[in-house]
């Protein structure tokens, strides 16, 4: 997504099983091959890693630009 993947939006790149259909090719971004999965971040189930996800995607979102 050349300018970036909005929060709660899935990637273009997941296919209907939601497996990535670039994993492991040279085009897949570096932020999506540095992320290397861990318990605390994947949890028991799927709603405990998305909630997980959607956490560090509020985390991370750019600064708003500031008012004049």
């Amino acid at each position: 997504m050349p300018k970036g993947k909005p929060a709660g939006v899935p990637c273009v790149q997941l296919d209907e099983q939601l497996n990535c259909k670039i994993f492991g090719q040279p085009e897949r971004p570096a932020c999506c091959s540095g992320l290397q999965p861990s318990a605390e971040m994947c949890g028991d189930n799927r709603e405990q890693a998305l909630r997980w996800l959607g956490i560090l995607e509020r985390e991370t979102l750019p600064a708003a630009p500031a008012s004049p």
